[in-house]
């Protein structure tokens, strides 16, 4: 983790958090029988979400974990499970006068039982009376919530699933809910969209993901394992001046964690060329006005250190004079060593003008350091370091005696795969590991043979696995893209990713032995627009040599 010192922002705690749960009630549409889901307008003067369309729900009370035994439930449901289950069943039927409850000889609760309770009674002792169980077992979790960090009254919520009772009518209180509507996800999706329904983050990502089901079934079955199928506490940041809200697999999500790690809202996220972002005290990025296919938003240029110290600039990116000259005057001036990850010319070319800026100010010439472009390497990659770093050398800044704690240790990994000559760099003290092209975040990087080599990049995988174990390190600093978090899952992620990439390509070349290197394209990389076929393809044939490289007879079959 980084160090508190190096944080922006001061420390703040979360207001805790509040236990709820919440049910999606879904139906069958009439006709085509697409999905529907049962949603309802919060009252104007709530003090939570005011005027918001939800699915039913509310507070888990102490009298829900204590009805267990009016509830019926399924072999695999746990007591956690069945409070939640119990509290969402109660509160539809406060909230809405649908009631989850059978008979004793199974037949569902119908109108006359409903009329014969009262919603503002203890709901559990009243079905008991009444000879009726809660049908507990046919309400299932779909997810589970945490309300973002910044809020002044946050909940944890598991969103459960269960089908509407045939033969009952929605009736909201018309106290805390009102307007209770049947809509199709992608429906109320547009009708939000166009400021006609409107939604709090939870329910917008709820209805995303639920757009993706054909029918009520198709969600039962795909919550048949008692797993929520997402967990999330989002995060927010500064888009185009507003709040932008992200969850943990989103791509912002990682930076909003390591610059606000509290949940603070002041982190912008629009990408611009203009000025370095700071992303702890001791690391800036700058971004390069080099914006496209193949490099996204632009190559980031990393500054390490501060001003009690000097800094190490990462990657100063393409000879771009304009772009040069602001990530120096970010630095103060004061740069120490500029190191390349790699040599391909959206990374290198601007390490000679940077140090020439340096020199002309009168401050010593930073050295250029990295590894020599191998004789694999393109013409447009020629890139040859004033020193070669070694694998495991550590490259220290420290302030002067009076403030020795300052330190910020550099520790090079060579990691081989997408460049014969990259490298990557672990900011030891704050557990940081800026990966240059080797991990992006948003895509997936190319792997061009004869320089790139898909078999080393599998193994440079595993090594930064191997150091982020070692060095606790929780967040990854692309070339291209915002900061990854989960450091160790997103490796693990993206090797799988690969490998099943892998497991396509074999497939191609199994069912089309005399295929070309497009036909095989065109199977392999099925789910990619035929636009970027063209790149796919170099990535294609490092997974075709290492597929034969793997092959009996080549001395490298496990």
């Amino acid at each position: 983790m980084p160090r508190p010192s190096q944080q922006l922002h001061p420390h703040r705690e979360p207001v805790p958090t509040r236990l709820a749960a919440t049910v999606l009630l879904l139906r069958d549409a009439e006709g085509d029988g697409a999905l529907e889901v049962l949603m309802t307008r919060r009252s104007p003067n709530a003090s939570f979400a005011p005027g918001a369309y939800v699915f039913p729900g509310g507070g888990i009370d102490a009298l829900d974990a204590q009805s267990h035994h009016v509830a019926d439930r399924r072999p695999a449901q746990s007591d956690l499970h069945l409070t939640q289950a119990i509290a969402a069943i109660r509160e539809s039927f406060e909230e809405l006068g649908v009631l989850l409850a059978r008979h004793a000889d199974g037949r569902m609760a119908d109108a006359t039982d409903i009329a014969a309770l009262d919603r503002s009674a203890p709901f559990a002792a009243q079905c008991e009376a009444r000879g009726l169980r809660l049908a507990a077992d046919s309400v299932y979790l779909l997810a589970y919530w945490t309300a973002d960090r910044d809020l002044p009254r946050r909940f944890e919520v598991p969103f459960l699933a269960a089908r509407m009772p045939e033969g009952q009518t929605p009736v909201a209180d018309e106290a805390e809910q009102f307007e209770p509507v049947w809509v199709r996800p992608a429906d109320a999706l547009a009708r939000h969209e166009a400021g006609q329904f409107f939604m709090i983050f939870p329910t917008i990502r709820t209805l995303q993901r639920l757009a993706k089901f054909k029918n009520t079934q198709a969600v039962l079955d795909a919550l048949a394992s008692e797993q929520p199928l997402w967990v999330s506490c989002p995060r927010a940041g500064l888009l185009a001046g507003k709040e932008a809200r992200y969850m943990e697999d989103e791509m912002p999500f990682g930076e909003l964690a390591l610059v606000c790690p509290d949940g603070q809202i002041v982190h912008p996220l629009d990408w611009q060329t203009d000025h370095p972002v700071p992303l702890l005290k001791n690391v800036q990025r700058l971004t390069a006005p080099n914006s496209g296919v193949m490099t996204g938003p632009g190559t980031n240029s990393y500054l390490v250190g501060d001003p009690t110290t000097g800094f190490i600039a990462i990657d100063p990116g393409p000879a771009d004079i304009e772009h040069l000259e602001k990530l120096w005057r970010a630095a103060g001036g004061d740069i120490r060593a500029i190191v390349c990850t790699h040599s391909h010319p959206d990374h290198s070319p601007g390490a000679a003008p940077l140090q020439a800026l340096c020199t002309r100010a009168g401050q010593s010439a930073p050295p250029i350091l990295g590894l020599r472009s191998a004789p694999t390497a393109r013409v447009a990659s020629a890139f040859t370091p004033e020193r070669e770093l070694a694998h495991g050398e550590k490259l220290v800044l420290s302030a002067p005696a009076a403030d020795a704690a300052t330190r910020h240790t550099l520790q090079v990994i060579h990691t081989p795969g997408h460049a014969a000559n990259h490298l990557c760099l672990m900011l030891e003290e704050d557990g940081l590991l800026f990966s240059g092209d080797h991990i992006l975040n948003g895509s997936t990087t190319v792997i061009d043979p004869p320089d790139g080599n898909m078999a080393d990049y599998l193994d440079s995988l595993d090594a930064l696995d191997a150091a982020c174990e070692a060095h606790q390190a929780q967040f990854i600093l692309p070339a291209h893209g915002y900061v990854l978090g989960e450091a160790r899952s997103a490796i693990a992620h993206l090797k799988a990713h690969r490998l099943a990439r892998e497991a396509k390509v074999l497939a191609a070349m199994q069912a089309l032995p005399q295929g070309s290197m497009d036909d095989w394209v065109r199977h392999a990389y099925d789910d990619v627009p035929p636009r970027m076929w063209p790149v796919a393809q170099r990535s294609l044939l490092a997974h075709v040599e290492r597929i034969r490289g793997l092959e009996p007879g080549n001395g490298n079959a496990p």
